[in-house]
Parts: C-alpha cells; sequence; structure tokens
C-alpha cells in the first residue's frame, strides 16, 4: 500500500533496525555503570554524539539525546524563560509546529511578536531584520520547513542576522533533516529534530544546544547527557537514530533533484485532472516530498477514506493537530479560508516512493473526483 505520510512518521529504516537490535542485544548495560560492558556502551552512546554532531557542523558536547521534539521544543524555551532578561520578548513565525507554538505561549505568553508572512506562509528575511533592529527581541523562532506546506523558510540568512544581532536563533528541523543536507545548521544556536521523521525510532529526537549553554538542562537527575538531561540513557536509539541520519546524508539527499520533479509531475496532474484544485504555497520552495492541495469539492475526511481503500494512505494535515476542531494554524496565517481548509489534503512521500506510486495516487485521485461528481449528480438528480 503507497505510504504517503512520511512527514507524520516514517517507516523504521533497515540500518537503524539493525543497529536498535544490536544495542538492545549486545549493548543493553546502562552506560553510566563503571564495568567495562558499561564503558562499551558508553563508548557507543559518545559515538552518537560525535557522528550527529558531524553531519550539524557541532560538537557532541553541544549534542543531547531527547524523547522528541515536543519535550526538546519545551525545554529550549522553559531555559529562555529562566535565562532572558525579565520581561524579554521574542518573535515567532505563527506557522511553526503545535509543539513550538505551545511551548512558546507557556515560556514568554503575551511577550511573543508574531513575525509577519507572505501568502505561501514564508518569513522575509526583511521582517525579521525590522523585528530584531527595534532591540527588544531576545529571541526568533523560524522552523526550517513547514510540516504541512513543505514551504522551506529562510532559515540561514535569518541565523545569520541574529548572530550578527547577538540574539539568540531557535529552529524546528525535524522536517529538513533526512530529506536535505544537514550542512549549513552549525550557524543555528538551538535545533531540535525527532528521529521517527527520518526512518529512526519513535521516542528519540536531540537538541543542539547553542554555545555557552552549560546551564541548559532538559529536567534534573543522575548528571547523564553532559548533566543536560537527567535520566538513564536511550542508547539503541539514540544510536539508531545517529545511524538513520547518516544513512540519509550519505545515500539519500543527494537525490533530491529527481523526487522533486516526480512531485512536480504530480502537480501538473492533480491540477490537470481535478478542474479548481490548488497547490498551497506553491510558489514558494519547497520540500520535495510534500504536496498540500485544496481540492475543489468535498470534505477532506471523504477523500482520505476513499483513497484509502484504493490503498493510498494521505493525510488532511498535521498529524499532531488532526483531531482539534477548527482550521489549521499554518493555513489560517496564510490566508486560506476555513471553508478551503476543509478541502485540504496533504501528500508526504519517503526516499523508497517511486514514481509509479506518484502516478498511481495521481489517477486514484482522478478516480475519487469522478466517484464524488457522480455522487453529488445522483443526490441532485433526486426529485
Amino acid at each position: 500500500m503507497p505510504y504517503f505520510d512520511h512527514n507524520a512518521t516514517t517507516p523504521l529504516s533497515p540500518a537503524a533496525r539493525e543497529i536498535w537490535l544490536r544495542a538492545s542485544e549486545e549493548h543493553w548495560h546502562n552506560p553510566s555503570s563503571p564495568y567495562r560492558d558499561a564503558a562499551k556502551a558508553r563508548i557507543r552512546l559518545e559515538g552518537a554524539h560525535e557522528r550527529v554532531a558531524e553531519y550539524l557542523g557541532s560538537t557532541k558536547e553541544r549534542i543531547v539525546f531527547t524523547s522528541g521534539a515536543t519535550e526538546s521544543a519545551h525545554a529550549v524555551l522553559q531555559h529562555w524563560g529562566r535565562t532572558f532578561a525579565p520581561g524579554a520578548k521574542i518573535a515567532v513565525n505563527p506557522t511553526e509546529h503545535p509543539c513550538v507554538l505551545a511551548a512558546a505561549n507557556l515560556a514568554f505568553g503575551e511577550r511573543i511578536v508574531w513575525l509577519p508572512v507572505d501568502r505561501d506562509g514564508v518569513v522575509t528575511v526583511q521582517a525579521v531584520r525590522e523585528v530584531v533592529s527595534g532591540g527588544q527581541i531576545s529571541g526568533v523562532i523560524v522552523m526550517a520547513a513547514n510540516n504541512e506546506t513543505g514551504a522551506l523558510q529562510p532559515w540561514a540568512e535569518i541565523a545569520r542576522i541574529c548572530r550578527a544581532a547577538r540574539i539568540q536563533y531557535f529552529c524546528d528541523a525535524a522536517q529538513w533533516l533526512g530529506k536535505l543536507p544537514a550542512s549549513g545548521f552549525s550557524d543555528v544556536d538551538w535545533l531540535i529534530a525527532s528521529g521517527h521523521k527520518f526512518g529512526a525510532p519513535k521516542g528519540v529526537g536531540f537538541i543542539k544546544l547553542a554555545e555557552q549553554s552549560e546551564s541548559f538542562s532538559t529536567q534534573p537527575g543522575g548528571g547523564q547527557e553532559s548533566g543536560h538531561r537527567g535520566g538513564t540513557e536511550n542508547l539503541a536509539s539514540s544510536w539508531a537514530l545517529a545511524t538513520a541520519l547518516g544513512e540519509a546524508e550519505q545515500k539519500k539527499v543527494f537525490l533530491e533533484g529527481e523526487r522533486l520533479r516526480w512531485r512536480e509531475e504530480f502537480e501538473r496532474s492533480l491540477i490537470a485532472s481535478l478542474p479548481g484544485a490548488r497547490i498551497v504555497a506553491k510558489d514558494a520552495e519547497r520540500l520535495w516530498n510534500t504536496v498540500s492541495a485544496i481540492l475543489p469539492t468535498g470534505e477532506n475526511h471523504r477523500w482520505v477514506t476513499r483513497l484509502d481503500k484504493r490503498g493510498f494512505q494521505v493525510s488532511t494535515g498535521s498529524a499532531c493537530a488532526s483531531g482539534k476542531e477548527g482550521p489549521s494554524h499554518v493555513l489560517a496565517a496564510m490566508g486560506v479560508s476555513a471553508e478551503e481548509s476543509k478541502r485540504v489534503i496533504r501528500v508526504s512521500a519517503g526516499w523508497e516512493t517511486t514514481l509509479e506510486d506518484w502516478r498511481g495516487l495521481a489517477a486514484a485521485l482522478a478516480e475519487v473526483a469522478k466517484e464524488m461528481r457522480g455522487a453529488a449528480e445522483s443526490v441532485t438528480a433526486v426529485p
């Protein structure tokens, strides 16, 4: 069954699975214990830190393994709340993932300055320059790639602006890593990611700490993760995360151009076969794997159900917000109406998705559209 919901979660990669099993069987010892087998586990854990740091252009001391992006976001924002000056304000992109928005609101509340976005949901570099020039902002939050639309943010330029202004920059790279190269993130102060977005197990992620963040701690405890996160380390999952990220960096991200052409062909087919359909953020640079489309008729859950029956798994949007009532906050920030939001589906492919899968989904969408038109005509024809 072709799976087109990789932005929600990805299947465990064979390489990550192999390492997870190996660690669970051979290195199950507590890395903090004093004997030789525990020391071997400690070496493997340090190796995982080093490998992640290498791809991000950082150092192993600045990589902290966590349970995922939600824990990481709350830890960073709570740290900001404790260490920034009283009354400090932060500038936030309104299309951030819900976990980041929740953490920011909890820590700063009314002291948030919302950054404007263009019609594609992209924060402009000029907007960031203007908001930091006033001297009232202590931190900026702008993600790398949007989980709903795939729109890429100008994070590298924002990082340079913040560094020049000596302002902290926080970037959620959960959707970027594993799909696009990790090089360049060395200029980002705080970075978070979740392993299950790129083939690692669920329940493991990491934070890249800013320089001079020795006081940072997600939770007090036994001093694990160089004192930044108490609790027995999850070697198996951390090692699997480093393996999955390494596999993506070495064997996959260079295939982006080919995969982008497949996505563009799919979009052309969708627009041609479904008159009135629109691609969300169509003019923005986007992830090669993501299409958010406003369909011409019918609520999105009906499309999802009918596509599922045909063997294609797609989403109505962010998996983290699909159970909530009301329109997507991302689409609302872009000016998409509540009525249109009800007709949006999100398609997100993976590296194993084939061109034939994309073409099959396009054909299935055309079939569902014809079926739904026929059903609507039948209802209309009833006297």
